[in-house]
Parts: structure tokens; sequence; C-alpha cells
């Protein structure tokens, strides 16, 4: 069985944690999906993971982004109909666990840490998150006990007002892409958008516009992207992730 890692640990944190996966269970495989979400992000870790988790089959994801590390917060193993989530109970995984169907729900034990020797009040991705991993792996499940609920988080908490849509900038990606938590769903007979006095026309390809030029489409996410041809929407409108409000352009 896979082993999936999002987490916004940037480097160093990540090998020490499969280190903790590999001396307990050596025959796992680990995937790095991402380590770059923004610190503290657990909306884009949650948007992350819930467009990745369906392109493994039977995997293990963990997701660790984790502002509350070290405090009364709870660290969740979510078992699925075709998967199992590791996260802290703040809704990182909740989308995701959702949609695949939730069979049970359980809390780690923090006592899971003899395993590794220590129980930081900062590093629970060490100490907690990955030997939990490897023992799902093993198929043991003495450090967890069943609970009722999870924390929820809303994924595409955005809303129309006339012509006003209020959504979120979730992700920039490397191409300076603002991808959006919108679905291509709600978005029937919109002609473009503005944003910020710059006018994003809805086209299908890259190539529909000259280089150098702002479009919107629906993306490998399945939202709304705001994009420039060959260049950075981001740079563009000097903006990052965040709340923003659209003019629908019809």
């Amino acid at each position: 069985m896979i082993i999936t890692l999002i987490t916004d640990f940037g480097d160093f944190y990540p090998g020490v944690m499969k280190g903790v996966i590999l001396r307990l269970a050596p025959r796992a495989r680990i995937v790095d999906i991402a380590h770059s979400v923004e610190p503290q992000n657990v909306f884009q870790g949650a948007f992350l993971l819930y467009h990745s988790y369906r392109y493994f089959r039977n995997a293990i994801h963990i997701a660790v982004v984790d502002p509350g590390v070290g405090s009364d917060r709870r660290a969740l193993v979510i078992k699925t109909k075709n998967h199992f989530f590791i996260a802290p109970d703040n809704g990182i995984a909740y989308p995701s666990a959702v949609e695949d169907g939730i069979v049970e729900i359980y809390e780690i034990d923090p006592s899971i840490s003899k395993l590794v020797g220590e129980l930081s009040t900062t590093f629970h991705g060490r100490d907690v998150f990955a030997p939990a991993a490897a023992l799902l792996l093993k198929g043991d499940f003495k450090y967890f006990s069943k609970i009722e609920r999870m924390k929820p988080l809303d994924l595409f908490d955005y809303s129309f007002e006339g012509r006003t849509l209020r959504a979120r900038v979730v992700y920039v990606d490397r191409f300076g892409n603002l991808i959006t938590n919108v679905p291509a769903s709600v978005l029937a007979g919109a002609k473009g958008f503005n944003l910020h006095g710059v006018n994003f026309p809805m086209v299908r390809t890259y190539s529909d516009v000259p280089i150098g030029k702002p479009l919107a489409l629906i993306g490998s996410f399945g939202t709304l992207e705001l994009s420039v041809r060959e260049g950075s929407a981001a740079k563009m409108l000097g903006i990052g992730s965040g709340q923003i409000e659209l003019e629908v352009l019809k």
C-alpha cells in the first residue's frame, strides 16, 4: 500500500517523517504530493488533498498542515471506502473523506510516539502521524480508538450576488495561475470575469488569446483559473491566495 504525503513543511521535515515510516515499515512505498503548501493554510492543504487522493488506489494519505500542533486538537485516522486518511482534526481531510465515503473515524493516542522515542509539541508529523501510517500498513490499530465526528471544512464556499462572485484563490501554481474554488458546473453562460480592473475572457485553452494576455479557463482541478498566456496572473494583479470578488461578464 502506498503512503502519500502533503504538508507545509518544506524541506528537512518530510525526510524525517519518511525515516520514521521506513524504520517501522521498511516495505512502505512513499509518494510526495506536495510539501509547499503555504504555512498554516489548512484550506489549501485540503484542496490539494481533495484533488490528488483519487488518483491512487487503496492508499494511506498523510496530510499535515497543523496550526494547532501541541494543543488539545485531536490526531485522526479516517477509514473510507477505498483509502485511509491521517491528519489533524482541523478539516484538512474532511472533504476527501466525505467524498470517498467515511466508514470509521479513529483518534490516535499520543502514546504512539513511544515508537519514535519522543513527543515534541511542534512536530507531530514525525511523532504521531508517521508511526500511525506505519502501523496501518501492518493492520495494527492498538493506538487508535473510535470516535463519532470530525471537524468539517467546506471547500466550495463561493457565493453569487447578482453579477458578483465571491470566491477564493486557493492555490497559486508555479506558473502564476490563480486557481479558485469555483467549479465549472456553476459557470455556464459566463463570458469572462473582471478582477481589479482586468478583464479575463473565458476561453478553452491558453492559445485562444495572444501571448501576454489574460484569460480565464477551467483548469485541471475542474475549477475556474485566472491566467496570463506565457505570463503570471499573480504578478499581473499582485495577489496570492485568499478571498476575491469577481465581476461576472455575460
